[in-house]
């Protein structure tokens, strides 16, 4: 390894579930330029119950393929280390683009937005199907902690004013209908003030876009403090989104649709 070069990071993830689980580990290390640091994630995507996957990462390199929580700088290099690792049910994994889901529907989350304490996180559904897609009301959204267990001392608000106005989780919910390659964003509102008693984390959310439709796990990282809420804004259409044609079959993407935008913050 030449000077200054970056360690090669071997790594392993294994899955104690009894399902597939995709990872995403985020590792830390020093900045090329030796101020700071820099933060990079990796996915190891569905790994078998008891399976372990192994792999290698190079700290400042984009690389694809297994990522995992054990590490091993080499010799004399800089440090690296896991700064977190989050898991999603293979079955409940978030989709932006890619393979159509059964679903009809792609259902993720966007990189929301933080301002003195008031923390605002957009759900973005896409119709990716040959078929209209019907929502009409809010997003069913369960908090899991970081062992996915459900977290019960918090109360799920319909809308976010009990929170903050001007955030978009304000509002009545409209019937909508998204034609192949529309789509509709509801947003999610909290604030991470801490008084007394214990702050609330949770990572994860279980989102349903609609009573009997698939779950979908997200991971917004809610740092909910001592509030005990979380507002949910009712499901509104992304009018910048246009329906383009398709000569495809359902649960297959649309040809030509538009790549997903950035939701409102």
């Amino acid at each position: 390894m030449g000077r200054g070069a970056r360690p090669c990071v071997t790594f392993e993830v294994t899955n104690r579930e009894k399902e597939p689980f995709t990872y995403t580990v985020t590792f830390e290390f020093p900045s090329s330029s030796g101020v700071g640091t820099e933060m990079a994630e990796q996915t190891v995507p569905s790994v078998g119950p008891g399976r372990t996957a192994r792999g290698t990462f190079t700290p400042g390199r984009s690389e694809s393929g297994a990522r995992g929580t054990r590490t091993s700088g080499a010799q004399g290099g800089p440090p690296v280390r896991v700064a977190k690792v989050r898991s999603v049910p293979t079955a409940e994994e978030p989709s932006q683009g890619g393979a159509c889901p059964p679903s009809g529907v792609h259902v993720y989350v966007d990189k929301g937005s933080a301002a003195m304490g008031l923390r605002a996180q957009g759900i973005r559904l896409s119709n990716c199907g040959t078929q209209p897609y019907r929502l009409n009301g809010y997003p069913e959204v369960r908090l899991l902690d970081a062992g996915h267990r459900s977290v019960d001392s918090v109360n799920i608000l319909r809308g976010g004013s009990a929170i903050s106005t001007g955030t978009g989780a304000d509002g009545s919910p409209q019937p909508l209908v998204l034609k192949p390659g529309e789509q509709a964003y509801a947003i999610l509102v909290w604030r991470n003030t801490v008084t007394n008693g214990e702050p609330v984390n949770a990572p994860y959310a279980r989102v349903r876009a609609q009573p009997g439709a698939p779950a979908v796990m997200v991971t917004p990282e809610f740092d909910l403090g001592t509030t005990g809420q979380l507002g949910v804004g009712p499901w509104k259409k992304d009018e910048d989104t246009r329906a383009p044609a398709t000569d495809g079959t359902a649960g297959t993407p649309a040809s030509g649709r538009p790549d997903a935008g950035p939701g409102q913050e």
